[in-house]
């Protein structure tokens, strides 16, 4: 049945979308958080006076 093509083609993107979006959100949920750093490692600004 020819004109039943289309339906078949959005079923298989659908089908495809759907397993490539559910790969992606696995991987990204998969990684464990990284550490936070210590608030003690905090940047120190130095401060200079100009004198002209």
């Amino acid at each position: 049945m020819p004109q039943m093509m289309p339906m078949e083609w959005m079923m298989l993107y659908a089908m495809f979308l759907m397993t490539f979006l559910m790969f992606n959100i696995m991987n990204y949920f998969s990684q464990s958080p990284s550490k936070q750093m210590n608030p003690k490692n905090h940047i120190t600004i130095k401060k200079t006076n100009w004198k002209w």
